[in-house]
């Protein structure tokens, strides 16, 4: 029999050789990540109306969210009211002077003020003031590792943290659209028959035959629906900072746009829908 060959071990590769290339992974289509961050936006919204049942509710936490966001809103939104109101005034009053029909001023810059510019003023100045605070506070905590370790003790963020939060939104975003609505009307009213030399009488007559009471519901429908989507994108990119403390900041840029964005584009679909379903007055 013959003996078996011996076997040798492998040569080393020479020095000069390039070292083996690693298995290429594709990237993931730039197309599908913004589906993904929508799909994530879309689960956090879910699992917000879920643990808004859930007990214990954070009354306390509510209650300070609630007053931060209307002290950082109420002033503002009065000061801003007034000049949408004459803005809106001034540009109906004058078209309605070229129609001759300038006795129906009163209820077109109402109907305008508090149907579009109300809840739109609202919003934005949630978003802008409130909602970028809260997303800056949550970032920060998700930077620290305040979240993980609230994780970890069995606590979870989104009910300690980001539902009083949206709630406080949401309510404040409601009163806050009676007082946009009622400042804009007599901002609107002042202008009107001071500067334009309108009848006083004229402007509430045409206000009560034009407007309903639908009007002031799709109001607040419209002022609960935005603080909500203000509420949850800026709990959203709170909670998903990327880069440390400079993705936070980008974060909080990031929640005003994306929310401005989605506040234009439901308040399209609203207003179309309301304008479907409701007919106008002595139609």
């Amino acid at each position: 029999m013959t003996a078996p060959m011996p076997v040798l071990p492998p040569e080393p590769p020479p020095a000069d050789a390039a070292p083996p290339k690693a298995p290429e992974h594709k990237p993931a289509s730039r197309l599908l990540a913004p589906l993904r961050e929508t799909g994530k936006l879309f689960s956090l919204a879910a699992t917000v109306s879920r643990e808004v049942f859930r007990r214990p509710f954070q009354v306390r936490e509510f209650i300070e969210q609630f007053w931060f966001v209307a002290s950082v809103t109420i002033l503002p939104a009065a000061l801003v009211s007034i000049p949408f109101g004459a803005v809106i005034a001034l540009q109906v009053g004058s078209l309605t002077q070229q129609l001759g029909a300038q006795s129906f001023t009163g209820g077109a810059s109402v109907l305008a003020v508090i149907q579009q510019a109300s809840p739109i003023i609202v919003a934005l100045l949630i978003s802008g003031a409130a909602g970028s605070a809260i997303c800056a506070d949550l970032g920060s905590r998700k930077i620290r590792e305040e979240l993980d370790a609230m994780e970890v003790m069995g606590v979870s963020p989104v009910q300690r943290l980001v539902v009083p939060r949206v709630l406080a939104t949401m309510l404040v975003a409601v009163l806050l659209n009676g007082l946009v609505s009622v400042v804009g009307t007599l901002g609107g009213y002042f202008f009107n028959v001071i500067l334009q030399h309108g009848t006083p009488g004229a402007y509430l007559a045409s206000f009560s035959a034009l407007a309903q009471l639908p009007d002031l519901y799709i109001s607040e429908v419209k002022a609960l629906i935005f603080g909500f989507i203000a509420g949850i994108v800026a709990a959203y990119r709170g909670l998903n900072p990327r880069g440390g403390p400079k993705g936070v900041g980008d974060a909080v840029n990031q929640s005003v746009v994306i929310t401005f964005m989605l506040l234009f584009f439901v308040n399209t679909v609203l207003t179309a829908i309301y304008l479907q379903i409701v007919p106008a007055k002595g139609s």
